[in-house]
């Protein structure tokens, strides 16, 4: 399967390259942005239009080889072995309607270049905390970012999805063309077959005020207290997480922060500086930061509120949904993970939902986790002398705060171990593999919907 020969009649259909998985070309094309995950491909195809896409597929389907689809590999929590694997990263069309406030994307393109077209107009997409990240994979996991709880998950605002399915068809799938498949890949990412466009929502946003309170020693616990009573009380325009941080002790990092455990407050808010000041003003009185970055912003500036790690990196993450902010939680998760324990974690964060993310969606989609009212992502550092110990640490943390878990999880949060049980409800998982079960009867694109699919006859 995948032989020389087959391969070569590959690269005369289509227009990007085609590579052995095993050669240094592959390799490289095949990297994401996870390290700790190393895809072991048979074929890699570096496409560059939605009709390269497809010619992999139907090659696929003639080697009987599965298919795997990256573009930024931010999502990879596990390495594809044997595979097709698809790299979307060279799809970087984008065209934004200012009046339609609607944008189209690429596979491969990142938040970035979106959030640079959109901004100069007022308006902004449903990005996450990294304008580094990938629109397509992000969007069809969910999507929840800096505007998500005044507008809710990006995937409820995707108004057309070009899509590759097993049958190796170019498809623009919208609620009208085909409800089912519309339902199922918002929300369900790459299972049932590979976006090679996304057509979606803008948003104006006139006005933003955001940035961090950064806090050390004693006010660690003092301020993640006061915000587990604060967070609940802020208004649908108000996005705000906490993460207790352990930064390593080098030159990139502010000097407080070095080889010490932080909390960062993530505050933004989509109104005046005036407002903006009011409403965060109880977790100012709550201690004195060590650093303090908040004030009015450019949208385009997000990315300075979370300051995600913008250079690829080993790393374990493991998360799900907590249903409430009860008392003992925030004990709990001292005890594991506070300023008192020594142990191997990169960042524990806690995320407030609720608001629009609690509504369905106008059309609806399989997004899960709405029942969520905070979010919980556990990510440890796992480079080659922490690779067993990461999966470990990250569950020592996540298991003692089971008590206040929710049933269902993000997919895009959901990290480490994880699979469609443990993040969509029965009803939801029943209806997915009906639609797998009709637009991937071989499982060509897997993601763990196929055993019911074939005891329903897909087969």
């Amino acid at each position: 399967m995948g032989t020389s020969s087959a391969r070569e009649r590959l690269a005369r259909q289509v227009t990007g390259r085609v590579y052995d998985g095993a050669t240094a070309d592959a390799v490289a094309e095949a990297a994401g942005f996870n390290t700790a995950v190393t895809h072991r491909p048979a074929v890699v195809v570096a496409a560059s239009t939605a009709q390269d896409v497809a010619a992999a597929v139907a090659f696929a389907n003639d080697e009987g080889l599965p298919v795997a689809v990256q573009a930024t590999g931010h999502g990879a929590v596990a390495p594809s072995v044997g595979s097709v694997l698809v790299s979307t990263r060279h799809l970087q069309g984008l065209t934004i309607d200012p009046a339609a406030r609607r944008a189209r994307v690429g596979a491969g393109v990142r938040w970035r270049s979106v959030i640079d077209a959109a901004v100069p107009h007022g308006l902004a997409p449903l990005s996450g905390s990294s304008s580094g990240v990938g629109v397509v994979g992000y969007t069809l996991g969910g999507g929840m970012g800096h505007l998500a709880r005044r507008h809710g998950f990006a995937a409820d605002h995707v108004r057309a999805v070009e899509l590759v399915t097993a049958d190796g068809q170019i498809r623009t799938v919208t609620a009208e063309t085909d409800p089912e498949l519309f339902w199922a890949v918002r929300g369900g990412q790459s299972r049932f077959g590979i976006a090679t466009a996304l057509e979606f929502d803008l948003f104006p946003v006139p006005e933003f005020f955001g940035g961090a309170l950064i806090f050390t020693g004693p006010a660690v616990a003092e301020v993640l207290h006061a915000w587990s009573t604060w967070a609940s009380t802020m208004p649908e325009e108000v996005t705000t997480s906490v993460a207790l941080l352990r930064l390593p002790p080098i030159d990139d990092v502010p000097p407080p922060l070095r080889g010490v455990v932080s909390l960062a407050l993530r505050f933004g808010f989509t109104g005046s500086a005036d407002r903006g000041e009011a409403l965060l003003a109880p977790m100012r009185r709550a201690a004195t930061p060590a650093l303090d970055s908040v004030g009015p912003m450019s949208f385009a500036a997000v990315d300075g509120i979370h300051m995600d790690p913008p250079e690829p990196l080993p790393a374990v993450a493991r998360g799900g949904l907590l249903g409430s902010m009860e008392p003992g939680l925030i004990d709990s998760l001292l005890a594991v993970a506070g300023t008192g324990v020594d142990v191997p974690l990169a960042a524990v964060e806690l995320r407030l939902m609720g608001g629009a993310l609690d509504r369905p969606a106008a059309i609806p989609n399989a997004v899960a986790g709405r029942d969520g009212a905070y979010s919980l992502s556990v990510i440890a550092p796992a480079p080659p002398p922490l690779t067993a110990v990461a999966p470990v640490v990250t569950a020592q943390v996540v298991d003692p705060l089971k008590p206040w878990a929710t049933s269902s999880s993000l997919v895009n949060f959901a990290g480490h171990g994880s699979g469609p049980e443990s993040a969509w409800t029965p009803d939801a998982l029943a209806r997915l593999r009906r639609v797998k079960a009709t637009v991937d009867p071989r499982n060509l694109f897997g993601g763990g919907l196929a055993a019911d699919a074939v005891s329903a006859g897909a087969r």
